[in-house]
C-alpha cells in the first residue's frame, strides 16, 4: 500500500479495518461489493408494487455526539429519520444504505457510529446493504465527520398514503417521540451553549440527569407500532414530525380545505421543550414550529379504524394519545384548548 496517500492524511487501511468490522456486526459479508444487493424475493407486497426511497442526515445533533464523544446511538438517529420518513409514505423499509465522511478514521469512533446503524437497521428490519466511508482530511476537522443516509421500502401502489385519504371528521392519534429527536438543535445548541455556555455535564432539574443524556436520546423508530396499521389498511395518514415541528409536518398530510385541530394538554411535553423556551425567550409559535412537543408521529385514522388502531398499538405496547380530529377549515394546523367532559 502506498505510503503518499497516507501522508497526505487518508489511511486506507483503517477504512478496510471498518468494513471488517461493519461486515461482522450486521452479518452482510456481502459489504464492500461495487452495490449493495436485495433480493425481491424477500419482499411481501403483491398485486401493484412500489419502491419509496428516502433520505435524511442527522444535523448539527452531531456536534453535540462529537463534543459529548458519544457516537453509539446517532445512527439510530440516522436510520430513524429516514425510515420513519417512508413509512408515512404508506411503505415498509427494506435496506438501507449509509455515507459517513470524516477528517480522520478512529477506528473505534467509526465502530461506534456504525454500530448504531446496524441496531437503528435491526429495530427498522431493514437489511444494511451497503455504504461508504469517505476519509476527507482537509474537507473535515481531525474529529469532525459527516453522517447521511439512504432507505428504501416497498408498498402496494393502492395502499399508498396520501392527503386524498383524510376525510373531515378523522382523528389524530400522537405517538410519543423519545424527546427531541433530531431537530431543532441548531437553536438548542445556541440557547443552551452559546446564550448561556451551559456544559453537557450540567444537570437540570427539570430533567434528572445531564444535557448529554438529554440531548443524545436516539430518535425513535416506529417501525413496530405502524407495520402492523399498514398491512391491515387501518390509517389514512400519517405524519412524521421531524423539522418544521407539529405545524409543518401534520399539514404536510392533509388536503386542501382541511385542517387539524390539535387539543392543547392530550399529550405530555417533554420538559426539555418548556426549558428551552424559558432560557431561549422563544415563543409557542416558535415552539410548535421548530419541535415535535414530544409527538413523533401523528396517525390520521378513520372513525370506523379507530378501535382496531388502537387495539393494535395497545398490543404492541406502544403508548399513545387521541390528540384531536380533522375538520373543514383553511388553517392547516389549529391549537385549541381541550374539551373537558
Amino acid at each position: 500500500m502506498s505510503d503518499a496517500y497516507k501522508k497526505a492524511g487518508v489511511d486506507i487501511n483503517a477504512g478496510y479495518e471498518v468494513l471488517k468490522t461493519v461486515k461482522k456486526m450486521s452479518g452482510n459479508t456481502q459489504l464492500g461489493a461495487f452495490g449493495g444487493l436485495f433480493p425481491l424475493s424477500q419482499t411481501s407486497v403483491s398485486n401493484d408494487p412500489v419502491l419509496v426511497a428516502g433520505t435524511d442526515g442527522v444535523g448539527t445533533k452531531l456536534l453535540v455526539a462529537i463534543a459529548a464523544d458519544q457516537h453509539d446511538t446517532i445512527g439510530i438517529d440516522l436510520v430513524a429519520m429516514c425510515v420513519n420518513d417512508i413509512l408515512a409514505q404508506g411503505a415498509l423499509p427494506q435496506f438501507f444504505l449509509d455515507y459517513l465522511g470524516l477528517g480522520h478514521t478512529d477506528q473505534q469512533r467509526v465502530k461506534a457510529i456504525l454500530a448504531g446503524v446496524v441496531a437503528g437497521c435491526e429495530q427498522a428490519h431493514a437489511k444494511l446493504i451497503g455504504g461508504e466511508t469517505a476519509e476527507m482530511p482537509d474537507m473535515y476537522g481531525q474529529a469532525h465527520y459527516d453522517l447521511a443516509g439512504f432507505a428504501v421500502g416497498i408498498a402496494d401502489r393502492a395502499a399508498l398514503l396520501s392527503p386524498e385519504n383524510v376525510l373531515a371528521g378523522d382523528v389524530l392519534i400522537g405517538l410519543p417521540s423519545n424527546g427531541l429527536h433530531s431537530n431543532g438543535f441548531s437553536l438548542v445548541r445556541d440557547i443552551l451553549f452559546k446564550q448561556h455556555q451551559f456544559k453537557l455535564t450540567h444537570v437540570f432539574a427539570e430533567l434528572g440527569h445531564d444535557l448529554q443524556t438529554e440531548l443524545l436520546r436516539p430518535t425513535k423508530i416506529y417501525v413496530d407500532a405502524v407495520a402492523p396499521l399498514l398491512k391491515a389498511k387501518a390509517v389514512a395518514g400519517i405524519a412524521h414530525i421531524t423539522g418544521g415541528g407539529l405545524i409543518e409536518n401534520v399539514a404536510r398530510a392533509l388536503p386542501a380545505g382541511l385542517s387539524a385541530q390539535l387539543d392543547n394538554g392530550t399529550w405530555p411535553v417533554p420538559p426539555i421543550m418548556p426549558l428551552l423556551a424559558e432560557l431561549g425567550d422563544l415563543t409557542t409559535a416558535d415552539l410548535r414550529a421548530t419541535f415535535n412537543l414530544g409527538l413523533g408521529m401523528v396517525l390520521i385514522v378513520h372513525p370506523d379504524k379507530l378501535a382496531a388502531v388502537t387495539a393494535s398499538l395497545s398490543a404492541g405496547n406502544q403508548p399513545f394519545y387521541q390528540v384531536g380530529t380533522v375538520a373543514t377549515g383553511n388553517q392547516p394546523v389549529v391549537f385549541r384548548e381541550a374539551q373537558h367532559d
